[in-house]
């Protein structure tokens, strides 16, 4: 069984980014996941549309773009157009969830939808044929470098229940605490993409590491 491993661009080594993303053009990666941070919808701030369009510029690997940020709608056409392949928003971002979709959709980049770790996968019952990825987040976002919330591994099951029931197209991503000691479990209760960070760029050869990631389950 394989999976889609899409490694964040946030622990990469910014001051060789050029470097970093030319070694997961090497990997078996198949996406690349760049976290967009606002200070207001997360405590943090990370980067925007001038590392996008550096990271695009290098890489013709898939650009998974997730938007940790308030009213992400003013922005979908600028990260489409500075190279983003899927747009991620917060389901708790989001007003009008239905119109962002359609407004990724219409952008061209594929849509996806984000779940804080205490929101049910049950509010998206009525979108979900409407959705390409529903990223299920395993921590608080905000923060590279914590600890894996355990109950999303049922947040999975229940969210590959509905994809079924439903007949929905949606792969499931899941971001946050990721690595080899639960990627197995994660894949076996239906993930298709996972989002590994710390878990790539903090080891000795991340390629090998990205490499058993992707075969976490034989």
């Amino acid at each position: 069984m394989k999976v889609i491993i899409s490694p964040s661009v946030l622990s990469a080594d910014f001051g060789n980014l050029q470097r970093d993303i030319e070694m997961l053009n090497s990997s078996e990666a198949e996406w690349l996941h760049i976290d967009v941070m606002d200070g207001a919808f997360v405590p943090n701030i990370s980067f925007g549309f001038p590392v996008l369009s550096a990271v695009r510029k290098h890489t013709s690997k898939v650009c998974d773009v997730h938007l940790m940020i308030v009213e992400p709608q003013r922005y979908i056409q600028a990260f489409r157009d500075a190279g983003a392949d899927i747009i991620t928003v917060h389901y708790e971002a989001v007003t009008h969830l239905d119109s962002v979709i359609h407004q990724i959709k219409n952008s061209g980049a594929k849509a996806g939808v984000a779940l804080n770790p205490a929101t049910p996968v049950s509010v998206l019952k009525d979108v979900i044929q409407l959705i390409d990825v529903v990223l299920i987040m395993s921590v608080n976002p905000g923060f590279g470098g914590q600890k894996f919330i355990p109950y999303a591994v049922n947040k999975v099951k229940e969210c590959k229940n509905m994809i079924l029931q439903s007949n929905s197209s949606a792969v499931i991503e899941v971001d946050g605490g990721v690595g080899l000691n639960n990627a197995a479990e994660l894949i076996t209760a239906g993930a298709d993409v996972l989002v590994a960070g710390n878990a790539v760029f903090s080891t000795a050869n991340p390629v090998e590491t990205i490499h058993q990631l992707v075969h976490s389950v034989k």
